[in-house]
């Protein structure tokens, strides 16, 4: 303790005892120039006079942008800060650090720059508004932290008006690693998917897209639930995309509680914040699989989920089977803009999915189903696999 007229030397920085602070401290990010002007040929070639004659050329051609600018290899990377990670509506300023690794791992694990914008708003109609107008300078969009359920309606919105990827990360950037992972826990145990009853917790973004990409890769029947209980024609309570989703799920007409779709289900897929009785997790099916991905703490914690279950897995690091998005976006990112696609397929999603399952291979085991995000592999097959996809579903500018 000092007392009163004591030197206390420098005032010591609250957030220095914190290793996160030091850091982000000046931010994560920084812009580089791509080539040096060194001399006045070289400012000339760079600037005036010589910009001019590229400007006349892609005003002729505005395709030439993906030649002569940035463009061909740079992401919009854009939120409300409206639903940062489980933090909430925490505001623009708040969510900038979040943005700014965003931009980080897409370069880190897919070669992609990134530019992160924090909106100050949330209104649905000046969000896209300001998405449109910036996009000219950008070769694709990346949606992040924005609430459900305005969320849905900005993607469809922004992917129906522009000619670039527009991809929501939160939703299907989940979806692809889930499908993924349960492509493989499937195999451990000797099923198909199509073998699979699921129930997923949760019908925000994640749940919705992941209960989509399901369906997509043939799922055996999946029903979803919300805090009300489980989604079907049942409820007179549901929303626009709770009630498009019960018409495509639940072939089953189960009615009631979650805890009651659980009952012999295969497939557990946790994106919510709730929490599930260990008696309920024990009338699942044998050999069941649970995906408990809330974080930091999982619907099920993995050692009640391994009494029970064949495969765990959960959003966190320090457990086996970690679903992380860093997995698929920047691959599906790296694949749509090598050949310059105009959108996000389902056949891409898929196909990203797929890639990251092969490359486990034949470390394929119980507590691993899905690769480490560290793993190169996945930033070489998942761009692959996607540009193919994207060139067979016939949205490739480039072949």
């Amino acid at each position: 303790m000092v007392t009163p007229g004591e030197d206390s030397g420098p005032l010591a920085n609250p957030f220095d005892a914190d290793p996160a602070f030091p850091l982000h401290r000046g931010g994560k990010i920084e812009v580089r120039p791509t080539v040096r002007v060194r001399d006045r040929g070289g400012l000339s070639l760079a600037y005036t006079p010589g910009v001019a004659r590229v400007c006349s050329a892609i005003a002729e051609d505005p395709a030439l942008a993906y030649d002569f600018t940035w463009k061909a290899n740079t992401v919009l990377v854009v939120t409300d800060g409206t639903a940062v990670l489980g933090l909430g509506d925490i505001g623009p300023e708040a969510a900038l650090p979040v943005m700014e690794g965003k931009a980080l791992l897409f370069k880190e694990f897919g070669g992609v720059d990134a530019v992160p914008i924090c909106l100050d708003t949330k209104d649905t109609e000046e969000i896209i508004d300001t998405v449109v107008r910036l996009a000219p300078a950008y070769g694709g969009v990346n949606l992040e932290d924005i609430s459900a359920p305005r969320c849905f309606e900005i993607e469809q919105r922004l992917d129906a008006l522009l000619d670039i990827p527009v991809f929501h990360d939160d939703q299907h950037g989940t979806a692809v690693v889930v499908l993924a992972a349960l492509l493989n826990a499937a195999k451990v145990t000797g099923r198909t998917l199509g073998d699979l009853r699921a129930v997923v917790s949760g019908a925000g973004a994640a749940g919705v897209a992941v209960t989509d990409i399901l369906l997509e890769a043939g799922i055996g029947d999946i029903a979803v639930a919300d805090s009300k209980g489980i989604i079907g024609p049942d409820r007179s309570d549901l929303t626009e995309v709770k009630a498009a989703l019960a018409a495509r799920t639940n072939r089953a007409d189960l009615t009631g509680s979650l805890e009651d779709a659980l009952a012999g289900a295969d497939v557990f897929i946790g994106v919510s914040a709730g929490t599930v009785g260990d008696a309920a997790v024990a009338t699942m099916a044998p050999q069941s699989l649970i995906f408990a991905l809330a974080n930091p703490d999982p619907e099920i914690h993995p050692e009640v989920a391994h009494r029970t279950a064949a495969v765990v897995a959960t959003g966190r690091s320090d457990f086996p089977n970690q679903i992380n998005n860093v997995l698929a976006f920047p691959g599906i990112f790296r694949g749509a803009l090598d050949v310059r696609a105009r959108t996000i397929t389902p056949g891409m999603k898929l196909a990203a999915a797929q890639a990251i399952a092969d490359v486990v291979g034949d470390e394929l085991a119980p507590d691993f189903v899905v690769p480490s995000v560290f793993d190169r592999r996945v930033s070489a097959e998942v761009p692959r696999a996607v540009a193919a996809a994207a060139i067979a579903d016939g949205v490739a500018r480039l072949t």
